[in-house]
């Protein structure tokens, strides 16, 4: 077994090196939807392109050794492959040189110089007098590896420029800040995994002592992470920025598997079990109750694959093939560990004589015997607080019943956090780079028209679309610019448009083809681009979303002319829906998760009262959790939307092995209050332990420098608490109160009427005498 657990290892390693990093678009919108085509297949592929901008800043634009440092830079930048095009202020005034003198070269005087910048480059490449940008635009179509290798010879060749020593140099842009917070997140799951290991030592030494080899649990669930990895990679799962989080979430899972086999073959050696009899006893009966809390587990889970947003499918998956793999490793690698350590361990004993054998053949009956210790500190706790929960039924199920109620209706109004840019690492450099260009430039946010005409030399289109523009730039605040095939003719044309179709193909042939291809493709598509500044910081995601719905609305109410139509699109379309999707599907995927959990306990135990009490159990913590966020000031994330189905994940697998071990023992002849009491006390060490160790797992995540994923951890690592305090508080008033009534009915069926208030009678009077006739009855 171990054998083939060490050939698995290094068959996962050598899947988990396909693994990718991606966080465009196709981690947000289904490549099927039309959202997906239009902004990806239509925008990004036919007109899209992104610009690596080298900023240039701290001295004057007309210093002769800076331009020819910039022209230096354009003609290396320019021969990339990817590169589509680079603008600057040096390429300008070389054309606008060559236009003047034939000359295709910088002028070395400094007054010349300035005549032609003043008259030639746009305020896009020059917003003022110290600061110049130099735009390297890469096709939309190019991959996150192509991106970031074009981005690598773009800093090269900076260095190799010359620029003069007294100027700053930034090199920023959209590909620079995707590619940097690519390798951030690389970097930042790195430091969670480790972090979450070192956690789960320290919860592992303070709770798990009983045991030996108490950090067993955590080398286990590592080799379930491995292969995982390995899944990943031949599986083509992409790594996210919502997927690196499910690591931390699988150790704190996964590890609860392990502890709980972990637990229960010590408890069988403690009985004075040979190592094999503690195996097979540990497999039969922990087995099927473990497995059946994998089942519920991956049933919660699934409600994520039917999210519509390709990151939160991906984080599923992960969590669905993680928890498999961790429970294959612990049933077959840490129950055969632990079986062969304790072989050893005996032998080792017996060959030096260090201990005699008392019973069966045992290492752990030589040196703890059942009556040489008594319960801990831990035990009595636990027995006490399920005594006195099933005691006081109606009093602690009227509380939490009123706080989830409360909880429920203050979660309708947590507020959602759409503005993208406080996902990330405030004080990364990428992202403060780009918000200074920001600050030099006013922003350049835009909403994509994509016109698609049966002739684009059609005046009447141009019109429409020189008349549209006109319109949004005059009676939306928020549009500041347009610009579209129908601006460059009007430039090239004295301000107006041409009459005629034979005019206007005219003028496309003496455009460039460069210019051209950036405002048409074909014959029968136009690009109009709507300039909406620093639209993400000035009306964030829900003021882009009504944006939009009013350009639609003006769309309606200056339709297009017969044989066209106009489609919105562009990256702030795009965020819009995505965000949207992830907000509003929240509820959705938690009740679809309870109606998973609850169909599925049905199905496996076909009883109704066991499909119902881990339900009702979880659902509290549900409610419960949404008052915390409201009280808390906290606000619901892409990740957070999330923590219905994870609650119901993590929380329900407790409250299944509660109940599994309460039939147990109620199957062993004990009532329902000592059954309880009884399994609260045996296996409610385990579930703290690995309850505790998942919510030490948890807390790694609120180290994490993206705000996204430690306000995640925060409130993971809240709703794990609550699900503990659920199990133990929650779960047995609720399971012994309605167990009792359907036993209470099952027997007023069979006894006839009239006799069963006798009989409890006298069952209560062997409580508190000795009579014969009662006892014998």
């Amino acid at each position: 077994m171990i054998i083939v657990a060490l050939l698995f290892v290094l068959v996962s390693a050598q899947g988990a090196q396909n693994i990718s990093m991606e966080s465009g678009t196709e981690t947000f919108v289904e490549k099927t939807s039309q959202l997906y085509q239009d902004f990806d297949h239509l925008y990004m592929n036919i007109f899209g392109t992104e610009a690596i901008v080298v900023m240039v800043e701290d001295g004057q634009v007309n210093d002769p050794a800076l331009l020819q440092a910039m022209d230096r830079l354009d003609k290396m930048s320019s021969s990339l492959p990817g590169v589509v095009s680079v603008q600057s202020v040096a390429g300008v005034v070389r054309d606008a040189n060559f236009a003047l003198t034939g000359e295709s070269a910088l002028p070395e005087d400094r007054m010349e110089l300035e005549s032609l910048i003043t008259n030639y480059v746009p305020a896009e490449l020059m917003p003022d007098g110290t600061h110049s940008l130099i735009y390297v635009e890469i096709a939309g179509s190019v991959s996150d590896e192509q991106k970031q290798e074009i981005l690598r010879e773009v800093e090269t060749s900076v260095s190799l420029a010359e620029f003069p020593p007294d100027y700053n140099i930034i090199v920023t842009g959209d590909p620079a800040f995707m590619v940097s917070m690519n390798n951030a997140m690389m970097s930042s799951m790195a430091v969670l995994l480790g972090l979450s290991v070192i956690l789960m030592i320290i919860v592992l030494y303070l709770v798990f002592g009983h045991v030996r080899w108490r950090l067993m649990p955590l080398a286990i669930v590592l080799l379930g992470i491995i292969y995982t990895f390995g899944a990943m990679g031949y599986l083509e799962i992409p790594m996210t920025m919502v997927s690196m989080a499910a690591f931390p979430v699988l150790i704190g899972l996964g590890i609860d598997y392990a502890i709980q086999f972990h637990n229960r073959i010590e408890e069988e050696l403690e009985r004075g079990e040979t190592p094999a009899e503690a195996v097979v006893d540990t497999i039969k009966h922990t087995g099927p109750a473990v497995l059946i809390a994998l089942i519920i587990t991956a049933l919660g889970f699934f409600s994520l694959v039917t999210s519509s947003v390709p990151m939160i499918q991906d984080f599923a998956k992960l969590l669905l093939i993680g928890i498999v793999m961790c429970f294959l490793a612990s049933l077959f690698v840490g129950v055969t560990v632990i079986y062969g350590l304790d072989n050893m361990q005996s032998i080792r004993k017996e060959k030096f004589g260090s201990f005699s054998l008392k019973g069966k053949n045992n290492s752990k009956s030589s040196s703890k015997t059942s009556g040489e210790s008594g319960p801990d500190i831990l035990d009595r706790l636990l027995g006490r607080t399920t005594h006195f929960t099933i005691n006081h039924p109606f009093m602690i199920l009227s509380i939490a019943v009123l706080i989830c109620a409360g909880g429920l209706a203050a979660d309708t109004q947590v507020p959602i956090q759409t503005d993208t840019e406080t996902f990330v690492p405030q004080d990364l450099p990428a992202l403060m780079d780009l918000k200074h260009l920001s600050d030099i430039t006013g922003g350049e946010d835009q909403l994509n028209i994509i016109v698609k005409t049966d002739n684009v030399a059609d005046p009447e289109t141009l019109k429409w679309m020189d008349e549209f523009s006109a319109h949004e730039v005059d009676n939306r605040n928020s549009v500041l610019g347009a610009e579209s095939m129908a601006s460059v003719i009007k430039s090239m044309n004295n301000g107006v448009i041409p009459g005629s179709e034979a005019e206007i193909r005219s003028l496309y042939e003496q455009m460039p083809d460069q210019q051209k291809d950036r405002f048409m493709y074909g014959e029968n598509m136009l690009l109009l681009n709507l300039n909406i500044g620093d639209a993400m910081g000035s009306l964030g995601m829900e003021g882009i979303e009504l944006l939009a719905d009013v350009i639609r609305d003006d769309m309606l109410w200056m339709a297009p002319p017969p044989g066209m139509s106009a489609t919105i699109t562009g990256n702030s379309v795009v965020f819009i829906e995505v965000i949207g999707a992830l907000t509003s599907g929240r509820v959705f995927m938690t009740y679809l998760g309870l109606g998973l959990v609850f169909g599925g306990l049905l199905l496996i135990y076909r009883d109704f009262l066991k499909a119902l009490v881990p339900v009702v159990t979880m659902f509290m913590v549900v409610g419960w959790s949404g008052g915390l966020m409201y009280l808390m000031g906290m606000e619901y994330t892409p990740m957070t939307a999330t923590l219905g189905a994870l609650i119901l994940g993590v929380g329900s697998e407790y409250a299944v092995l509660m109940m599994e071990r309460y039939f147990e023992e109620k199957s062993k002849g004990a009532t329902p209050e000592e059954a309880m009491t009884e399994a609260g006390v045996k296996i409610g060490k385990a579930i703290i332990t690995s309850g505790l160790t998942t919510l030490f797992g948890f807390c790694a995540l609120i180290a994490s420098d993206f705000n996204i994923i430690s306000s995640f951890g925060v409130i993971t690592v809240i709703d794990v608490g609550l699900a503990l305090f659920a199990t133990f508080v929650i779960f047995p008033p609720v399971m012994v109160l309605l167990d009792n009534f359907r036993e209470r009915r099952k027997a007023k069926k069979i006894i006839p009427d009239g006799s069963f208030d006798d009989i409890i009678e006298k069952i209560e009077l062997t409580k508190h005498n000795s009579d014969p006739e009662a006892d014998a009855f």
